[in-house]
C-alpha cells in the first residue's frame, strides 16, 4: 500500500464522517440561532432554554436521516472490506 492508497483511504473516511455528522450540526446550529435570538428579545436568560430544543432537533434529525447515514456507512465498510487485499501486505 503506498502513500497515495492511504491518503484516498484517510480522504474517504474523513468525507465520510462529515457527510454523516452534517445534518445534526446544521439542524443543531440553526436551532440554537433561533433559540439565541428568541432568548434575545424576551431577555430569558435560562441555560436549560438552550439545550433541550437542541437535544430535540438533534434527536429528530437523527431519526429523519438514519437510514441515509448508515447508507453512507455501509458504503465505506463494503468499499473497505471489498478492497482489503490492497491495504494488507
Amino acid at each position: 500500500m503506498n502513500n497515495v492508497d492511504m491518503l484516498k483511504l484517510a480522504q474517504d473516511a474523513v468525507r465520510t464522517v462529515l457527510f454523516a455528522s452534517a445534518p445534526m450540526l446544521i439542524i443543531s446550529l440553526v436551532v440554537g440561532l433561533i433559540v439565541s435570538i428568541i432568548q434575545a428579545v424576551t431577555q430569558i436568560q435560562e441555560a436549560t432554554l438552550a439545550f433541550v430544543p437542541k437535544i430535540v432537533a438533534v434527536f429528530l434529525s437523527l431519526l429523519l436521516f438514519g437510514p441515509w447515514i448508515i447508507k453512507l456507512m455501509t458504503q465505506l465498510a463494503s468499499e473497505l472490506l471489498t478492497n482489503i487485499n490492497l491495504y494488507i501486505y
